[in-house]
């Protein structure tokens, strides 16, 4: 194992906190902490029992110059603006799109020699990669060398896969800073499981008879049909309303309900002789989008859906009935097991809006900082992954986390995950010479 010695500690800031994902790397390094920032009041208490600092809050509101000195500077700024999963505004998201800007403000004002930002991967090509090369220009305006790389916790023996895009900077070379290579281990969900864990929550009941429904999908699908891996979208089978070139929406507009009277809608019911307001009750909720034209993902997946309809009625169509009684998002699921065994029972699973994802126990899905709801499923067990559970997979295992159940997962899925952290820091630190820190073999 390969451990670091630093010559003399270096001081470090931890912006953004959250749960101190960035904390705890960098104090495994010997680094001490001057100075913390988070919004979030129960986040900063939390921090200061775990870690005996008492975070700044809003970091908008201290100048620059009043931040201790520092050596080293790690940032998590929000991701929303650049998520995919949400409106993608970008620097101008009115609260959190202009917060790397204050940074930015620090790095300048403050020198460090070294620093971690983290973000989505989707920063990369965030307004045609127009925002990641803004950021890349202003932080090299500063001096800095600046290098960004996609890294998930999997590729390092943490059963998650998490991809996240790290960008690191220095003031000094970088010729000889290397990414931590990926071990290439396999990794398996049971190492961060408890065994029958007391404070592990079941399924509930309504989602437990939609894993019923689709254990039946699979069980009853023919051997010689080749399960797809796109997303099954089950309100479409049977659906032949038109979506190439205009949309539901946009029909009902132009020529009334009577134009969309010869098609179908959910589950192959007629809209002949329906009011509007019946017609978008029966509209798949995917089929609702304003404007002229569906995005081509969309087109893709209708077109995937309705031609594997077409090809297995013989089998779906008498298990279709059962999935008109659940929700939308129950309505959909994704097989992501090809070649594995076909039941809902042997895998992880995860609830999100866009349907149910099932994968293979080797690792668990991205924890997400959204509801209690969205939590890795271990369906064997019938149950929600806890909140120490899915601490492991961030790396934070010893932590206190937060007391409410959803205000735990919530940090956890805005977590940095603190091994991957620390492997780069060890990398940065290591190729910035002796006098920041020396590589020893133990």
């Amino acid at each position: 194992m390969t451990t670091i010695s630093v010559a003399s500690a270096f001081r470090f800031v931890d912006l953004f906190a959250g749960l101190g994902g960035f904390h705890s790397a960098l104090a495994e390094l010997g680094g001490s902490c001057v100075f913390a920032s988070e919004w979030v009041s129960t986040l900063q208490d939390l921090y200061e029992r775990n870690y005996g600092l008492r975070p700044h809050g809003d970091i908008t509101s201290i100048r620059a110059e009043l931040i201790p000195d520092h050596d080293f500077l790690t940032a998590g700024f929000p991701c929303q603006p650049f998520s995919k999963a949400g409106d993608q505004l970008g620097f101008e998201h009115t609260e959190q799109g202009r917060l790397f800007f204050n940074v930015l403000e620090i790095l300048q004002a403050k020198r460090p020699r070294n620093f971690i930002l983290e973000n989505v991967p989707n920063l990369l090509k965030h307004d045609e990669g127009r925002s990641f090369a803004r950021m890349k220009r202003e932080l090299e305006g500063l001096g800095y060398t600046i290098r960004a790389e996609r890294l998930s916790p999997h590729q390092f023996g943490v059963p998650q896969i998490r991809e996240r895009l790290y960008i690191v900077g220095s003031l000094e070379s970088m010729n000889t800073f290397t990414w931590p290579d990926p071990t290439g281990a396999p990794t398996h969900i049971s190492t961060v499981l408890d065994a029958n864990p007391l404070e592990a929550r079941a399924i509930p009941d309504l989602l437990l008879r939609c894993l019923e429904m689709w254990d039946d999908f699979l069980t009853s699908s023919p051997a010689s049909i080749e399960l797809p891996s796109f997303p099954l979208w089950s309100m479409e089978w049977g659906a032949d309303y038109p979506y190439e070139t205009t949309t539901a929406l946009e029909m009902l507009a132009v020529g009334g309900p009577e134009a969309l009277y010869p098609y179908k809608g959910s589950f192959g019911v007629s809209f002949d002789g329906m009011t509007e307001s019946e017609i978008l009750k029966n509209l798949p909720s995917h089929a609702k989008r304003p404007g002229v034209d569906y995005p081509r993902w969309k087109k893709t997946f209708l077109r995937q859906n309705r031609e594997f309809y077409a090809n297995n009625e013989s089998w779906i169509g008498p298990w279709l009935p059962r999935a008109k009684e659940f929700p939308s998002s129950l309505q959909k699921f994704e097989w992501n097991a090809k070649g594995e065994e076909r039941t809902v029972w042997k895998y992880v699973l995860q609830q999100r809006a866009s349907g149910i994802r099932l994968k293979r126990v080797h690792s668990a899905p991205t924890l997400v900082a959204m509801t209690a709801t969205q939590v890795p499923i271990i369906a064997w067990e019938q149950r929600f992954m806890t909140q120490r559970e899915c601490a492991r997979l961030q790396s934070l295992g010893a932590i206190e986390l937060p007391s409410q159940i959803g205000a735990a997962y919530k940090a956890l899925g805005n977590a940095v995950n603190a091994h991957v952290v620390e492997l780069i820091a060890r990398s940065l630190l290591g190729s910035n010479g002796a006098r920041a820190a020396q590589i020893l073999a133990a």
